[in-house]
C-alpha cells in the first residue's frame, strides 16, 4: 500500500512528536516499525509529521508501547484524524510566513494565552484601524493589497476570544508607552482604547497596563506568547519576528518565559487600576 503524504502542519508534527515522546523510553524505532508492520522509513516520516497516521494506528502503536494514559491516546488519535487544510487559514497557505500559519493553528487550539508587547498594543486585542496603521506605516509595509490581507487575518484570529465554546483564557501586558501613540485621526486610539476597556470587563480575558515607571529592564526583550493547550499536547512559547515568528517545546525556554511574564505582571497595575488609566486615556486627549 502506497502511504500518502500528509501535509507537514504544525499539529501534524506535533501529533508525530508526541508519539516519538511515547516511544523513546520504552523502545528503538526498529522494533516499533516492526511491531506495527511497517519499515523504519515509514515511523520515522509519521514522527517528523511527513506521513499521515490514522486514528486506530495511532491507538495501536501505544498499545504496543505500553501507554496507560488512555485519554492522551485518544486526543492524538482524534488529532491524528483531522484533516489538513480545514481552518479558516487554509487559503491564507503559501501567502503568509510558514511560522506565521502555524502560530495561527497553535493559537486557536491554545486554552490559555499569555502574552506581552513592550511596544505596540498586543495583536489579540488589536482594533483594525490600529492593526492597518501598524502594518500598513512600517519601515517594511507591504502593498496595500496585502497590508489589508494580514489585517483581515489578525482581526479573523481574535475570535478564539470570543467563541462560544471553550473560549481562550487571556492574560495581556499592555505598555503604557502604547497608549501615547499618536496617528493622523484621532479616532483610532480612541476606537483602541474602547475595545480594550470592553476585554477588559471579559471573564475571560485579564488585561493589564505596565506604567511609564517601570524598569527599562522589565521591557527591553522581545514580545512573546506562551499558549497552553488541553492534555497531553506540550506549551508552546513563540517569540515575534519578521518572519512569523519563532516557536518552542523546550521546557528550560518555556520557564525562563514564563517566569520572566509573572515578574512582568507583578510590576503591571492591577486590572481595576488599568481600567481607570485607560479611562483617563479616553477622557483626555482622545476625545
Amino acid at each position: 500500500m502506497t502511504q500518502k503524504r500528509a501535509t507537514p502542519t504544525v499539529w501534524r508534527r506535533r501529533v508525530g512528536a508526541q508519539l516519538r515522546r511515547w516511544r523513546e523510553p520504552v523502545m528503538k524505532s526498529g522494533a516499533a516499525a516492526d511491531a506495527m508492520g511497517w519499515d523504519a522509513t515509514r515511523l520515522s516520516r509519521i514522527e517528523r509529521g511527513l506521513y499521515r497516521v490514522s486514528g486506530d494506528e495511532v491507538r495501536e502503536l501505544c498499545a504496543k508501547l505500553g501507554v496507560e494514559d488512555l485519554a492522551a491516546v485518544e486526543e492524538v488519535a482524534k488529532v491524528a484524524e483531522e484533516p489538513p487544510g480545514t481552518g479558516w487559514w487554509a487559503p491564507y497557505t503559501g501567502r503568509i510566513a510558514p511560522n506565521y500559519l502555524d502560530f495561527i493553528e497553535l493559537e486557536h487550539e491554545a486554552e490559555t494565552i499569555r502574552i506581552h508587547h513592550q511596544v505596540i498594543i498586543p495583536g489579540p486585542l488589536q482594533t483594525a484601524g490600529y492593526a492597518r496603521e501598524i502594518i500598513s506605516r512600517a519601515p517594511t509595509a507591504p502593498t496595500k493589497r496585502r497590508a489589508e490581507m494580514l489585517v483581515h487575518i489578525r482581526i479573523a484570529r481574535q475570535a478564539v476570544l470570543t467563541r462560544e465554546e471553550n473560549p481562550v483564557q487571556l492574560h495581556a501586558l499592555v505598555p503604557e508607552a502604547a497608549l501615547h501613540a499618536r496617528f493622523e485621526s484621532s479616532a483610532i486610539m480612541r476606537d483602541q482604547i474602547r475595545k480594550l476597556l470592553d476585554a477588559s470587563e471579559m471573564p475571560n480575558v485579564e488585561l493589564q497596563v505596565l506604567p511609564l515607571t517601570t524598569h527599562p529592564s522589565y521591557v527591553s526583550n522581545g514580545p512573546a506568547t506562551l499558549l497552553t493547550f488541553r492534555h497531553p499536547w506540550l506549551p508552546v512559547a513563540s517569540v515575534d519576528n519578521q518572519l512569523g515568528g519563532t516557536h518552542t517545546e523546550d521546557a528550560t525556554h518555556l520557564e525562563l518565559l514564563a517566569t520572566e511574564f509573572d515578574h512582568f505582571a507583578s510590576v503591571a497595575l492591577p486590572a481595576d487600576k488599568t481600567r481607570d488609566l485607560l479611562h483617563e486615556f479616553l477622557e483626555g486627549p482622545y476625545t
